[in-house]
């Protein structure tokens, strides 16, 4: 695998890489990712994912080789009512914070380069891809949920939790990287009828508060921490359910790990990871346990 660094920001940079790579297929997962930091950088989260998408997509347009381009926004493009049933890809969008409103202009953006800019490149396919909220093994970002336990453990303090009655569509991350190589294939094979939006979650049981998932973590980790609540200045939507309805029957995609079987695979790599293991052995790992379990 050749890496190679850079800002999306930076067109030409992003043009120089696309044209040296001549891809078939793109992945465009490169994000300020956090809900919490696009309140203390609002330019920085707006530049990134709505210009630093535009520019790899006029990249991809300029570019011969690629036929193919899976984007990943979120779960939190939606027009959030707090409703108790799950959006729809055909729902409206819509964001109360940066981090939101910048990926709900990103699908905006992917929806004019499939109706207009792509016509003039030939046939590309592009499809967005909605997922919920991603644990397993190997997340440090700060602000989420599962890492800020780690960090709590490992330092010795209370858990803290601003939200604790949230809910969130919660999944491992090989769930949804599923969900984008079965997509990216579809797209790839040519089929029209994938080039649009689709939202990967889990099943309803997964679809819980955050102290519920603070409680059984902790439970598969096997200690009691202590765990304090701080209320937040920032506001953060309280519930949020996704419908994948349409990637049930449109990509035979469906979740197949249980909250248990998320919980505990996320768990042990974080223990193992403690004691010493290394993080590409421990991955690869998991990766051939979960094929597995597709097999079963």
């Amino acid at each position: 695998m050749s890496s190679c660094f850079g800002d999306i920001r930076d067109f030409d940079r992003v043009r120089q890489v696309m044209d040296a790579a001549q891809p078939e297929i793109i992945f465009h997962l490169a994000a300020q990712p956090l809900v919490r930091r696009s309140y203390r950088a609002p330019i920085e989260t707006f530049a990134t994912n709505i210009m630093g998408t535009t520019h790899v997509l006029e990249a991809a347009r300029l570019c011969p080789s690629v036929r193919a381009i899976v984007c990943v926004t979120t779960d939190k493009v939606y027009d959030n009512h707090e409703w108790a049933w799950g959006y729809r890809e055909s729902d409206a969008l819509g964001g109360k914070d940066p981090y939101s409103a910048s990926k709900a202009c990103a699908e905006i953006v992917v929806a004019a380069y499939r109706q207009t800019m792509f016509s003039l490149a030939g046939d590309i396919q592009i499809a967005t891809a909605r997922g919920g909220n991603v644990i397993g093994g190997g997340d440090w970002s700060e602000d989420r949920l599962i890492p800020d336990i780690i960090r709590a453990i490992q330092d010795g303090q209370p858990i803290v939790l601003r939200n604790p009655k949230s809910t969130r569509p919660w999944q491992h991350v090989l769930e949804l990287v599923r969900g984008y190589v079965v997509l990216g294939r579809k797209l790839l094979d040519g089929e029209t009828s994938a080039s649009t939006a689709w939202n990967f979650g889990p099943d309803s049981e997964n679809e819980i508060d955050v102290e519920t998932i603070v409680n059984a973590f902790l439970a598969e980790w096997g200690e009691r921490v202590p765990v304090e609540i701080r209320s937040s200045t920032m506001p953060e939507a309280q519930f949020l359910r996704l419908d994948i309805s349409k990637a049930r029957f449109g990509l035979d995609w469906r979740p197949v790990l249980s909250r248990q079987d998320t919980l505990g695979i996320t768990a042990r790599w974080y223990r193992r990871y403690a004691d010493g293991e290394d993080a590409c052995m421990l991955m690869t790992e998991q990766i051939a346990e979960y094929e597995a379990r597709l097999r079963q």
